[in-house]
């Protein structure tokens, strides 16, 4: 239904009811009188078109976009305007069907005559604004939440597109430094490699995949790694199978286990382990990484951390409040990284959903 139907629709049942009140009673207090029903069918009527030639003064005027100090005098003296209109107009009317004559019209009738037909043109007026501003105020507010959503779209693909340019980085450092010294397992290097990047291109459009695809590019990660750092590189993947299939940002889990092994493991001169623990608990998917090494105490407090700061801001985003990552010292030779996820409804899937 248009809005010019709409309205329309609202003036004429508005005050036809204003109409049928009045007479109901009439009929029901005092003596039924043609011209009493004759005068408040021109009473709905004039008021109609009154109203109807206000609500054009208002658009042409823009009082819909005055702040209430503005509108609110504006609109009383108005009413008041068109009450005093409305009750000359009835008074001709009554005067020339003979209900009464000038000598007979009274100050107190014209006072509270004009009052209530005042008040009247008020409440018509309040309903109508109430009506426009609820309007405006719930186009504003599904403007912002587009324009947040707009924003968070932008926000977590800049996020991921970091991922891609920093993990190629060290990658393709480690395949370097193994061209000379192992060729044979440089090769093997970069058909993980390879895997990694068909995965992330993949995945470029999906903001959460599944946990099982990423555990595939963790374990590619993990053996690409294990070349480089031969026996000094231990790793163990566990998993509970009802995990794999939950959706999960793409690429956050590989960049912990880079973050572990990079600030942790190659740290230590006689390497270390690194160990997944992924379970369900309370409708979350926790996700443990346990790694070797030690995180100074200023480190925790200071997330700027290239890992750290990325995976917070992107559960921040796609999660809000209902995601969780920490990180921490178990003791001094282990750090503990985890993250919990929300399982189910509509924020544990691709924002773009």
């Amino acid at each position: 239904m248009s809005r010019q139907k709409t309205y329309w629709i609202s003036q004429i049942t508005g005050w036809l009811l204003l109409a049928i009140l009045n007479i109901s009673i009439i009929i029901t207090f005092e003596k039924f009188a043609w011209p009493r029903v004759i005068t408040s069918l021109y009473l709905s009527f004039c008021g109609l078109s009154i109203s109807h030639i206000f609500r054009h003064i208002i658009k042409n005027r823009q009082w819909l976009q005055f702040s209430l100090k503005k509108l609110i005098p504006r609109v009383v003296l108005s009413s008041v305007i068109m009450g005093a209109i409305l009750f000359i107009i009835l008074s001709a009317v009554n005067l020339e069907i003979g209900r009464y004559t000038f000598d007979k019209i009274k100050f107190g009738q014209v006072f509270f005559g004009t009052l209530n037909l005042s008040l009247l043109f008020f409440i018509w007026a309040l309903i109508y604004f109430s009506v426009h501003f609820f309007e405006n105020y719930k186009k504003a507010e599904i403007e912002s939440l587009i324009w947040e959503a707009a924003v968070k779209d932008f926000e977590l693909k800049t996020l991921k597109s970091q991922l891609n340019p920093h993990f190629m980085f060290n990658a393709m450092n480690s395949i370097r430094a193994l061209i000379e010294e192992d060729p044979n397992n440089a090769k093997i290097a970069l058909t993980k490699l390879s895997n990694i990047l068909r995965y992330s291109l993949k995945i470029e459009r999906n903001e959460t995949v599944k946990l099982e695809s990423e555990l595939k590019t963790v374990e590619d990660y993990l053996l690409l790694e294990s070349i480089r750092f031969e026996e000094r590189l231990k790793y163990k993947i566990n998993v509970e199978p009802d995990a794999l299939q939950i959706e999960i940002p793409p690429m956050m889990v590989q960049t912990l286990v880079e973050n572990g092994i990079k600030h942790g493991i190659s740290k230590v001169a006689e390497g270390g382990s690194i160990c997944l623990d992924i379970k369900i608990k309370d409708s979350k998917l926790i996700i443990d990484i346990k790694n070797t090494g030690t995180i100074k105490e200023d480190s925790l407090s200071n997330t700027k951390g290239y890992g750290i700061s990325n995976t917070i801001q992107r559960l921040r985003l796609l999660y809000g409040e209902e995601a969780g990552f920490k990180i921490s010292n178990i003791n001094e030779n282990e750090v503990l990284s985890e993250l919990i996820i929300p399982i189910g409804g509509e924020k544990n899937e691709s924002i773009n959903n």
